[in-house]
């Protein structure tokens, strides 16, 4: 085994049936990873013992970690410390989906190292964990603590979620700076976003407003969606893209305007999921237009 590999307290991750068996092993290799990084790099011991090793759960570490990142001189972290502990605790839902976000960066990004690397350092994970706490508050309709939250998110983080936007599960923010998400938009389960991305309106009339994103999309860095619109399970939008109609499942959009690969009415479709395959150039042999 290579220096400063965790071996697996128990099967492999895909091997693992219960949620309860799988969100246990989870924060069990958080805790074996942040012991080895304490014993190669002493710097970060006390770091590492405060926010992952002194606390018996990954949400009370979670909660922790938050509180302390997300506070100001008016907002204090015992306070929100308790917040999201009381979020994460009588809300079972808030921990399954911070152990498939875990999982989707470890196994998406290849320069996530370690679970608790995602945990500590990961911006777009944790604007995403707390988006979450903040949307569970505009639910619960206390909504001028969600939009404080909401600003804290954004101030800290650069990611700017509107606490009544929905998010699945699995997601992956990756770098997530200047990520954009308006208040009605939806985004589906296993998605991958990458920096810079903008789900907004098209001007300033209310209601339902914002892009739908379905199961398993790819959406590449700088891309922006406006409207109403769905884009289908499945589908790519290619970085730098403007989207402004709804892309069908399966297909890949490109350009400014965005078209669809292959053309409007045969467009090409692929099998993978992008979302979790993370490929963003497959489309280009297809492309007949790419002239480089």
């Amino acid at each position: 085994m290579p220096a400063g590999e965790i071996r697996y307290a128990s099967p492999p991750p895909t091997m693992v049936d219960s949620s309860c068996d799988d969100d246990a092993w989870v924060w069990t290799q958080i805790k074996a990873e942040a012991r080895r990084d304490a014993e190669s790099e002493p710097a970060l011991a006390s770091y590492l013992y405060s926010t992952i090793l002194s606390h018996p759960s990954l949400e009370r570490s979670l909660a922790f970690h938050l509180g302390n990142k997300l506070c100001s001189s008016t907002l204090l972290s015992t306070l929100l410390y308790d917040l999201f502990l009381n979020a994460f605790t009588s809300d079972p839902s808030l921990r399954a989906a911070a152990v498939a976000d875990l999982r989707a960066a470890r196994e998406r990004d290849p320069a996530c190292l370690s679970y608790s690397h995602c945990l500590l350092n990961y911006k777009g994970f944790l604007a995403c964990q707390a988006h979450r706490v903040a949307h569970r508050l505009w639910q619960q309709s206390r909504r001028p603590l969600a939009l404080a939250l909401h600003s804290r998110i954004a101030d800290v983080f650069a990611v700017d979620i509107h606490p009544a936007a929905k998010i699945g599960k699995g997601i992956l923010f990756d770098h997530a700076t200047g990520v954009v998400v308006g208040e009605t938009a939806v985004i589906g389960n296993n998605v991958s976003i990458l920096h810079h991305v903008t789900l907004g309106g098209t001007g300033k009339m209310g209601g339902d407003r914002h892009p739908k994103i379905g199961d398993g999309v790819l959406i590449g860095a700088g891309a922006t969606i406006l409207g109403n619109v769905k884009i289908g399970e499945g589908a790519k939008i290619g970085a730098g893209s403007v989207v402004l109609i709804d892309v069908p499942a399966r297909t890949t959009a490109v350009g400014n305007p965005a078209r669809l690969v292959g053309g409007k009415e045969k467009p090409s479709k692929h099998e993978d999921v992008p979302g979790e395959s993370m490929d963003h150039t497959s489309f280009i042999s297809e492309w007949s237009d790419y002239i480089i």
